[in-house]
């Protein structure tokens, strides 16, 4: 094949002379950029390539929405499902549950139950039996089988709690009455309080 070389084309600056100097293991702050130069490819490639990339730190400013078109997605998950994952308020240690059966999840009807489940906005959101509650989520990353959402609840008063949790879908070979079954689990990688 043919060897295709992109370069990113920075010119340095004071800071960034600066933090070099601290030594090898720091990260400096680059110069300025002046855009990409290629060799080995068509212009038509390059500029696919080139309206193929993502800025670093693309999340917008909370201020700012993204188009619904550009939304991560993330298969349809219960919210209950990462209510089950915290602990109760009056308890300190999360995450309690971190990993949970998706197929076995989606045929349980009974417990997780799509009545009343709405998807206000990017939240996807179910109601707390006999309160005026809450649970919800939204997704904050979507990268291949990996994800990290914001889940929020509230009892029916004023405290709303939330935490940003970060999993994959997997595959997992388990036995059920003693033969072999695959199924699909969300197994919790990361979990922060906010």
């Amino acid at each position: 094949g043919r060897k295709i070389e992109i370069i990113a084309n920075w010119v340095s600056d004071a800071n960034m002379n600066d933090e070099k100097a601290k030594g090898a293991e720091s990260h400096p702050v680059l110069g300025r950029y002046h855009g990409f130069s290629a060799t080995g490819i068509t212009v038509a490639e390059f500029v696919k390539i080139i309206k193929s990339l993502h800025p670093v730190g693309s999340e917008s400013a909370a201020g700012s929405a993204t188009p619904a078109a550009e939304q991560p997605s993330v298969p349809k998950i219960h919210p209950k499902v990462f209510n089950m994952i915290s602990s109760w308020i009056s308890d300190s240690e999360s995450p309690v549950v971190t990993e949970i059966n998706l197929d076995a999840m989606e045929k349980n009807g009974n417990q997780f139950n799509d009545d009343g489940l709405t998807q206000d906005g990017e939240w996807l959101r179910c109601p707390v039996p006999d309160t005026d509650g809450f649970m919800r989520y939204r997704v904050l990353e979507s990268k291949g089988n990996h994800y990290k959402v914001e889940y929020q609840e509230n009892g029916g008063g004023t405290l709303t709690t939330a935490s940003i949790i970060e999993f994959n879908i997997e595959k997992r070979n388990i036995r059920r009455d003693g033969r072999p079954l695959t199924v699909h689990v969300l197994r919790v990688s990361s979990y922060t309080q906010k």
